[in-house]
């Protein structure tokens, strides 16, 4: 495929790699230059193979523009009609093997485009325009977009991704069903990777969060704090939670001790927003989803897996769209590399908690 290497614009070291050919995906990024750590968990073997695959061609990437939802009586993942199982599941090509095209680019930034037509479960037919620009930020900027101050020295890398669909063919109603942005980051695990979620509480004691996407995920595995989530991201365990908007921050990340890496990502959050819910089954309240998942691989009950990787994904609020209107959905992504006082300083600015309490979390 064709790949775009873009450079912050003072920081000749800050990398992002991104591809038309899938979607728009940001593959990987690096704040080391050429011979730095790269952060995204990249598929090789699936992408050098080049063949058809059914259900969905997991190619990796660290941030990727995916539709919402995924199951449900509005998905876009299931025929009209059909039940909700692996074997009636199947990605939209809009998201999984169609190449988009670039309408812009420079050596900070680019501009994708694409159409497509959609139809979910309960029959509506959609028909939308995507548009998905990444940028690769300056330090200020980056900093900025947190919400800190500038800690002092440190590696670094960041940029930011707005999306937005249109939509071009009737009314979109509740009713029958909306769209939603669903960005999906895939990162590379560690023995000792942990992944930060803030959350505020409706009230002292009170907390909403799901956590039995997969069953229940252990104690040892999940832990809530007064003021943040933190789930083990080794990819030996399989498990995903997610945030209502009432409950999260617009910001989460991880910290890898291993390799003494931070990574943030902060997102739109409406707390007042309608999000859908994406599990796959019919659901009382399809408008009550999450805006922010975090997911751990692991084996599959046969044994086999396809990572091993972690994720941080965010999701837009959807709306009751008229022919012509539009929703955008923006997400800033960043990965810190240093000394553990200098992360830590990041972390306590942008997440509330220090990097001894995340290493002390299990």
């Amino acid at each position: 495929k064709d790949v775009l290497v873009l450079a912050s614009p003072d920081n000749r070291e800050a990398l992002v790699a991104v591809t038309a050919g899938y979607q728009g995906r940001v593959m990987t990024s690096t704040a080391a230059g050429w011979g730095g750590r790269s952060y995204g968990w990249i598929n090789y073997p699936l992408i050098e193979e080049g063949s058809v695959r059914p259900h969905i061609h997991a190619f990796g990437g660290e941030e990727r523009f995916w539709l919402s939802p995924e199951g449900g009586q509005f998905s876009v993942f299931f025929r009209q009609g059909a039940p909700f199982d692996y074997a009636h599941w199947q990605t939209p090509a809009c998201i999984d093997t169609e190449a988009y095209e670039v309408t812009d680019a420079g050596a900070a930034s680019v501009v994708f485009a694409a159409r497509a037509s959609l139809v979910n479960h309960s029959g509506t037919e959609f028909d939308i325009e995507i548009k998905r620009k990444i940028e690769v930020l300056g330090r200020h900027a980056l900093f900025l977009q947190l919400g800190m101050e500038d800690p002092g020295d440190c590696r670094w890398v960041g940029y930011v991704s707005d999306n937005t669909i249109i939509n071009r063919k009737g009314d979109w109603q509740a009713r029958t069903g909306l769209l939603g942005v669903w960005l999906l980051g895939m990162f590379r695990p560690s023995d000792d990777t942990v992944i930060v979620i803030p959350c505020r509480r409706q009230a002292p004691g009170v907390f909403s969060m799901t956590s039995d996407y997969f069953g229940p995920v252990p104690p040892e595995r999940l832990t809530v704090g007064g003021s943040a989530v933190f789930l083990k991201a080794d990819g030996r365990y399989r498990s995903k939670i997610g945030l209502p908007p009432g409950s999260a921050t617009g910001i989460a990340g991880s910290y890898d001790a291993v390799d003494k890496v931070l990574t943030l990502i902060r997102f739109d959050s409406d707390p007042d927003g309608l999000y859908m819910k994406t599990t796959w089954a019919y659901h009382a309240d399809p408008y009550g989803g999450d805006v922010l998942n975090a997911y751990n691989d692991g084996p599959l009950a046969d044994g086999t897996q396809m990572g091993p990787f972690y994720e941080l994904e965010s999701s837009s609020a959807v709306a009751e769209l008229k022919e012509g209107e539009a929703l955008s959905h923006r997400q800033v992504t960043c990965h810190f590399e240093g000394e553990e006082k200098v992360l830590d300083a990041i972390a306590r600015g942008a997440l509330g908690v220090s990097l001894a309490e995340i290493t002390a979390a299990f």
